[in-house]
């Protein structure tokens, strides 16, 4: 068991209360009501409680389920808060028997014919009933104008089969009162990559979908070259007879998600035909013109997220969840949970304003049993889904309220001192999280993985060249716990500070095979946190609006709410404190800064700083003002390449392009929208003006954007 600490809890001087949206959001979305509507949680701490008891109930004998549910309770009270669908659905079964604790999953490959496509939409159609997201790399699929053989026809390309896949989300979330969650990604040297990167600049096309690029290592080494890149598919081995593998100029072996029907070779690369080529830097600036304009298609380094990837020699990962912050293999599954960062601030706003790391690093131990116990609970609909959860025990563990905190702590986001308090804390988390990985293997047994033996190929010795020097050869056989340990690159940073831990873990094995990711957090940072800031992100700003959905409601209501940092500076410090006051009495301190004080350097060096020790990724968005310059926001991507980020999301408020969830009230009394009326007449109003329409009031923006996308009515 973990090391209970006998000192007392320091708690803070005074309670900062919680504000009406928070309170709100935690009843609309975790709060546990009956069938008929009635609350069965009474409180936000009869949500935590049985959640610790659900998952306290998974330990073997009566003693320790009643050992851990304390422990997991105090946990829960001092700042673990597990991920949405945990949080609703632990302990929840009697209720609602259907639903799962696992945020994060990826489709299986969507093998490139109809029976692939369409048993893929029905497996994704289970998983979002469920309410898990999950992620597809489209990238499989033939491209726009290939030849069908079987049916003696062209096919319409990967964007059509996207389109089915879209109106099943909405159609299953629209039922099921949540909304669904998908990421879509793509290969960049596929050849319809430009139909991808201009996918959603069509209202209303594919809005079920974030988007993301699988960008390579050689195509950033062709951008700075200013070379042409090759747009690729494989080659069908029926098709063979048609090409000459030999000539370079017309067929390009590299890795591939699948080898099925495709011709391969020993080291594990696919024959792929070249279909065209492209200047790198004109697909590089339509992309860039895409995010500054739409803010999408994101940026996946995909050759990064595989070259760090823990189990780096079983699997290809093509995919992510929903936010990005699980990259995952095929049916791989994730669950989360993340540490607020602000319940460990002692005497804030003071020049004693200091971390408690002693408490931090004992709710992360305590933690991470709580989520590996997830594993045993996981409700996931598909039996691929769970035989890969419980082989490799998978889970992410971040933390939200880093801008918060710094503020609490008197220091600027993205300073020196700042990025030194974002390692420390994402390092600490990974040693304080693989110290327990190695003490629940001698107590529980490890994840299976690790006992399984695996036969050395000639992919492994090309990707890990020390394996040879180490004396393995191709068909020598190897422990997973020692590839795991030994050979992954994340946990040969990891015994850059703990030697001694990984050389156990090797020799062990760990309960699982990753540990950290930090998610946006959106709603679970609103409402349990109080509105501290979103996972690593500083604040949006100290008083803005949030679009949420309300269930009856035909467009997103506009809510007002206050950042913690503000609340409690109001509360212990100077009650009439707020954000662009020009009284002197009721300004607030130079530290006080949101997302868009923030350089995107700084943005990109602080999600740096916390990637070193983070095992899975970072969902993070680099927020820049409407009027920031192009050529400076096209220099983010590439800053973020060389700083060793695994991706990149970046986002512009565009009214023309879409509404955000947060949105600034300037923005908003800023920007004019126009509606067309039927007799042809035109009305005008701000973006926070209220608006009477079809018996009801809404925003003129939140209108505007329901009107114009299309789902207007349909929630």
């Amino acid at each position: 068991m973990s090391t209970v600490r006998l000192q007392a809890v320091t708690a803070p001087a005074r309670d900062v209360p919680m504000q009406p949206a928070s309170l709100d959001i935690w009843d609309k979305k975790y709060r546990l009501k009956s069938k008929q509507g009635e609350p069965i949680d009474a409180s936000i701490d009869d949500t935590y409680q049985r959640v610790a008891r659900a998952l306290a109930d998974a330990e073997p004998t009566e003693h320790t389920r009643a050992y851990w549910n304390e422990r997991f309770l105090w946990a829960l009270r001092r700042g673990a808060i597990p991920a949405g669908r945990i949080t609703s659905n632990a302990g929840a079964q009697e209720h609602k028997p259907k639903t799962s604790t696992i945020n994060c999953t990826v489709s299986g490959t969507i093998e490139d014919s109809m029976d692939g496509i369409l048993d893929k939409v029905h497996e994704a159609g289970l998983t979002l009933k469920a309410g898990c997201g999950i992620g597809y790399e489209f990238s499989t699929l033939r491209p726009r104008g290939a030849y069908v053989s079987g049916a003696g026809a062209y096919t319409s390309g990967p964007m059509s089969f996207m389109d089915i896949y879209d109106k099943m989300c909405f159609t299953v979330s629209s039922a099921g009162g949540r909304r669904g969650a998908q990421m879509g990604t793509f290969d960049v040297s596929h050849p319809d990559v430009k139909d991808f990167i201009r996918a959603k600049r069509e209202d209303g096309r594919l809005r079920q979908f974030n988007l993301s690029l699988l960008i390579t290592d050689d195509f950033m080494a062709a951008v700075d070259a200013d070379a042409d890149w090759p747009l690729v598919f494989p080659i069908h081995v029926k098709e063979q007879a048609e090409h000459d593998l030999t000539d370079a100029a017309k067929v390009i072996w590299r890795d591939w998600p699948t080898h099925k029907n495709y011709i391969s070779r020993d080291d594990g690369l696919v024959a792929c035909k070249v279909y065209g080529h492209i200047r790198a830097r004109h697909l590089w600036d339509m992309i860039m013109v895409s995010t500054y304009d739409y803010a999408e298609p994101g940026f996946i380094l995909i050759d990064r997220v595989n070259e760090m990837n823990n189990n780096w020699w079983c699997e290809n990962i093509r995919a992510t969840n929903p936010c990005g912050e699980q990259p995952l293999p095929p049916y791989g599954a994730c669950l989360l949970g993340s540490v607020n960062l602000t319940t460990f601030v002692r005497d804030p706003f003071t020049d004693q304003a200091r971390f408690d790391w002693e408490e931090y690093k004992e709710v992360v131990r305590v933690f991470t049993r709580m989520l590996d116990n997830v594993v045993e609970v996981n409700g996931l609909p598909l039996e691929q889904q769970r035989q890969e959860i419980v082989r490799k025990r998978r889970h992410g563990m971040g933390f939200l309220g880093l801008g918060s905190t710094l503020a609490l702590l008197k220091m600027k986001y993205g300073s020196p001192e700042s990025l030194e308090f974002t390692e420390g804390v994402s390092r600490e988390m990974a040693v304080a999280g693989w110290e327990m990985g190695l003490e629940l293997a001698r107590e529980k047994g490890p994840a299976p993985i690790m006992d399984e033996d695996f036969e050395v190929t000639a992919a492994m010795l090309r990707q890990r060249p020390e394996m040879a020097a180490d004396g393995f050869k191709a068909g020598d056989t190897i422990k997973g716990r020692v590839l795991h340990a030994r050979y992954s690159r994340y946990m040969q940073r990891i015994a850059t500070v703990a030697p001694e831990l990984v050389a156990q873990l090797a020799e062990t094995g760990s309960r699982f095979t990753h540990h950290s990711s930090i998610a946006p957090t959106g709603t679970i940072s609103l409402s349990l946190a109080n509105n501290a800031s979103n996972g690593i992100e500083p604040s949006f700003a100290h008083h803005y609006s949030r679009n949420v959905i309300r269930e009856g409601k035909k467009s997103k209501e506009k809510v007002d709410v206050f950042s913690y940092e503000l609340l409690a500076y109001r509360e212990l410090v100077n009650a009439k404190a707020m954000p662009y006051s020009d009284e002197p009495g009721a300004q607030l301190p130079d530290w006080f800064i949101a997302a868009d004080d923030i350089t995107p350097k700084a943005h990109v060096d602080v999600q740096a700083a916390s990637q070193k020790w983070i095992d899975s990724s970072i969902s993070k968005t680099a927020n820049v003002p409407t009027d920031y310059p192009y050529e400076d926001f096209k220099d983010i991507y590439t800053y973020a390449h060389a700083q060793g980020l695994k991706g990149c999301t970046t986002f512009r408020f565009n009214p023309a392009a879409f509404q955000g969830v947060l949105v600034k009230e300037t923005d908003l009394e800023n920007t004019t929208y126009r509606f067309e009326l039927e007799d042809g007449s035109v009305v005008e109003a701000k973006g926070n003006e209220q608006i009477e329409y079809d018996g009801e009031m809404h925003t003129a923006a939140n209108l505007f954007d329901a009107l114009k996308e299309g789902y207007y009515g349909k929630f």
